[in-house]
């Protein structure tokens, strides 16, 4: 058993005090704060903590003995929350039988499918990603007019009981044809069977035809996006197409969430006044396809100062390189996008637009998921020092840096030289 599955079920710290770190709390930075982490929560975050008492080496919470973590020089964040992904459901890309995120079916409509019973929380591929500071993850099933419910997971616990938050956090949904116009139809026809359905359900019973491939079960299972109850996650470049977009809202009355919107700039007023938060890759740079014609490398700034939720994403819903996500956030900084508004786009903002409010933020009360850097976590030369997750320590070990130890130094293999100059 390798050292990150062992450690997988550690037992969890009741108590821990981090000291000393600057804190990024949800108005920005501060300095000489203390947080308290109590169980799964963060019990207290302040300059002085009523019923803390901290001595040399050990401190006591309101009774409770308490491990203390001083962090003077470190940087304490929420941890990262990557959405879209599809983190937990592919272990090998090219390996059929280790895809779990997608049926490669030809069945449509597979809103039933509630992609939480793939996800593997075992998956070699998450200490990888989590390491980096990720504690948590919107992963998205793939294929067909509506791929089905994403799940929103903490990148720990060995079970699926233990990892999975939101069994149903989003539906996942494409534009079906090379048409967009004609995609936005069926949406419409497909939302209308949904309501149908739920104002008479025995419609179906009787052979009344509802939309092709749509069982009782993806009826169903729909009626929260028709409702306006659960969020819908449309992937869309074009402006033009997003202007589209932003009128089928209005119609419709769904809670859209535009993956992608590569163009957004272009139209980035009228997605902030239709409230419809966008998921943008910040390493786009320049054209990548006819649907990203006028793409640009500060559109997520942008974005971001006509007033649209901005969640950056990594590109694409990939499970193994969702790591680069902080790097993404930098580019965007680079780029314009303010600091504190980057480190929220990967922190705050994800988790509060699929309904997980107390994450991605460090503030009495909200969940214990945190990370300490030796820097600025934006910054590629910073380094994670330490991280919770629901309170647990997590051991900064994967099976990348196991097989880095392992052949760093083989026997009968002189060491290397510790200069290269002569």
């Amino acid at each position: 058993m390798t050292v990150w599955l062992a450690l997988v079920g550690a037992a969890q710290a009741a108590c821990t005090v981090i000291t000393g770190a600057v804190v990024e709390l949800p108005d920005g930075p501060a300095e000489g704060r203390t947080v308290v982490v109590v169980d799964d929560r963060i019990a207290a975050v302040d300059a002085q903590v009523a019923g803390l008492e901290v001595g040399d080496a050990r401190a006591t919470y309101r009774g409770q003995a308490c491990e203390i973590v001083p962090a003077e020089g470190g940087r304490l964040t929420p941890g990262l929350v990557v959405a879209p992904s599809s983190i937990g459901l592919v272990e090998v890309g090219l390996e059929q039988s280790s895809r779990g995120g997608n049926p490669e079916t030809e069945d449509p409509v597979r809103a039933s499918q509630v992609i939480a019973d793939s996800y593997d929380p075992l998956s070699v591929v998450i200490p990888v990603q989590r390491i980096q500071g990720i504690t948590s993850a919107l992963t998205v099933p793939s294929g067909g007019f509506v791929a089905g419910q994403a799940a929103f997971v903490r990148l720990h616990g060995a079970t699926q009981a233990a990892a999975v938050v939101d069994r149903s956090a989003a539906m996942v949904m494409s534009v079906p044809t090379a048409s967009f116009a004609d995609g936005l139809r069926e949406i419409r026809e497909l939302v209308a069977d949904v309501r149908t359905h739920a104002r008479s359900p025995g419609l179906y019973d009787q052979g009344r035809p509802f939309f092709e491939g749509a069982s009782r079960l993806d009826l169903e299972a729909l009626r929260p996006v028709a409702e306006g109850k659960q969020p819908v996650l449309i992937r869309v470049d074009e402006a033009s197409d997003l202007e589209a977009l932003v009128r089928l809202k209005k119609e419709l009355g769904l809670r859209i969430v535009v993956d992608g919107a590569a163009e957004g700039w272009l139209v980035a007023d009228q997605l902030a006044a239709a409230e419809i938060p966008v998921m943008v890759d910040p390493f786009l740079d320049g054209t990548a396809g006819f649907d990203q014609t006028h793409a640009r490398p500060d559109n997520a700034a942008l974005l971001h100062a006509a007033g649209v939720q901005v969640i950056l994403a990594p590109g694409g819903e990939s499970a193994h390189n969702v790591r680069v996500l902080r790097q993404g956030a930098g580019n965007a900084v680079r780029e314009g996008m303010p600091h504190d508004a980057a480190l929220q786009a990967i922190t705050s903002v994800p988790a509060a637009v699929f309904g997980q409010a107390q994450r991605g933020r460090i503030a009495a009360g909200a969940a214990a998921d945190l990370v300490l850097w030796s820097g600025d976590p934006l910054e590629l030369s910073t380094a994670v020092q330490r991280m919770w997750i629901g309170g647990d320590p997590i051991a900064l070990v994967s099976r990348q840096t196991e097989l880095r130890d392992k052949y760093r130094t083989l026997p009968g293999t002189p060491a290397p030289p510790l200069s290269l100059t002569p």
